[in-house]
């Protein structure tokens, strides 16, 4: 008898035509926020409502109208790169059964997806010249919630998630939380002892929150402290500068990035290479509403964890030539602003690094500086002269 082991050599093995991968995960951000037309240099300018304009009571039939004003700002959007370069030989290009670029292609697509949710929501290896993430964006806001064992009043009740936002003027559109938050929004309740966490009878695997639509993303992007992070998404803008290209790269040197030696000679070593850029920037232009004058709030609020994202104070101390201390001065890092109070100070919370600020005030000139975090509590004293 010739058994199965003797004839193992000429047995065929079957080989399913199926190469067995989860589906591409897109952009969490891209696909809630609001998309802007392309831009057409690597800065893009947004003209912002800065200052509403005041109406006043006519005192008596002989007084005088009073006068007020509107002004308007500049946001801008700078354009941040990402990329990727994969050599292969030609050989195994060759050889392969199945279309490589192919199958490479749509994953470098879900590698970018989750890079711009890093940086974006949660601000991980962000473009130096982008604003602020939204995570530090309602920090800054006082619009993080501490979790407690009462889930339902920290998302829905006084001085919660959903409060935060609504009490800055905003409806809340859409709702993000971590893959496994899935299981303690099961067990809320409301008043009437109703569940709050249902799925969406329009939409097969999705869900709602209190009629809120939530998602949950599964390309690894959401990271951080955050358990959930809800907001006015329309509030956030995004402009592609150029979008996901794909070119196939025949010839030319490929070098370390840290080194700058060769690493592969594609012409020498008869190598192809996919290079995929993506170009795009984003904002929250914030414009002044009747209920946020001075452009302080944020969109977005979320529900942090017990273990919070460690941050160091920065406190400005605004004067003026005269050393008096300057009230409603303006104080913007990052794209974050804060007003002064009556002793002149506004108070960030920001993680280890070199922030640029600048601060500025009606009938003053504007004042920049620069100061470093690193693991204790930050003063910085900054000087308003008047203008002449």
């Amino acid at each position: 008898m010739i058994t199965r082991e003797q004839a193992e050599a000429i047995i065929r093995e079957q080989v399913v035509s199926t190469i067995f991968q989860d589906a591409p995960k897109q952009s969490t951000f891209l696909s809630m926020a609001r998309k802007l037309s392309n831009m057409t240099s690597d800065k893009t300018r947004i003209r912002v409502l800065d200052f509403l304009p005041t109406a006043y009571w006519v005192d008596g039939d002989t007084g005088f109208k009073q006068l007020s004003e509107q002004a308007w700002d500049n946001v801008y959007i700078n354009a941040g790169e990402l990329a990727v370069i994969v050599p292969i030989p030609e050989a195994v290009l060759n050889d392969a059964e199945y279309d490589i670029f192919g199958e490479v292609t749509p994953r470098v697509n879900e590698a970018i997806g989750r890079k711009v949710d890093e940086a974006t929501i949660f601000g991980i290896n962000r473009p130096p010249d982008w604003r602020a993430d939204i995570i530090t964006s309602a920090r800054q806001a006082g619009n993080n919630v501490a979790l407690t064992e009462d889930l339902y009043k920290d998302i829905f009740g006084v001085d919660g998630v959903w409060d935060k936002i609504e009490s800055a003027g905003y409806a809340v559109t859409g709702a993000i939380a971590k893959p496994g938050f899935r299981a303690k929004l099961r067990d809320i309740r409301n008043e009437i002892n109703a569940p709050v966490f249902l799925p969406n009878l329009q939409a097969t695997g999705q869900y709602t929150l209190d009629g809120t639509a939530i998602t949950f993303p599964d390309n690894g992007g959401f990271a951080g402290t955050a358990d959930l992070i809800v907001g006015d998404w329309s509030k956030a803008v995004y402009a592609i500068r150029q979008d996901i290209t794909v070119k196939i790269l025949t010839e030319g040197v490929i070098q370390d990035p840290t080194t700058k030696e060769i690493v592969y000679n594609l012409a020498q070593q008869d190598m192809v290479a996919l290079r995929v850029v993506f170009r795009m920037g984003w904002a929250l232009p914030n414009p002044a509403t009747q209920l946020d004058t001075g452009r302080v709030k944020c969109p977005f609020a979320y529900l942090e964890s017990a273990s919070p994202l460690t941050t160091q104070t920065v406190t400005f101390t605004v004067q003026d030539g005269e050393t008096a201390n300057v009230e409603n001065a303006k104080v913007e890092i990052d794209g974050v602003r804060l007003l002064t109070a009556a002793n002149g100070t506004a108070v960030f919370n920001l993680r280890a690094g070199t922030y640029a600020y600048k601060a500025s005030k009606k009938g003053y000139v504007t004042a920049h500086g620069s100061v470093t975090v690193t693991s204790s509590s930050v003063s910085e004293a900054v000087t308003l002269n008047a203008i002449s």
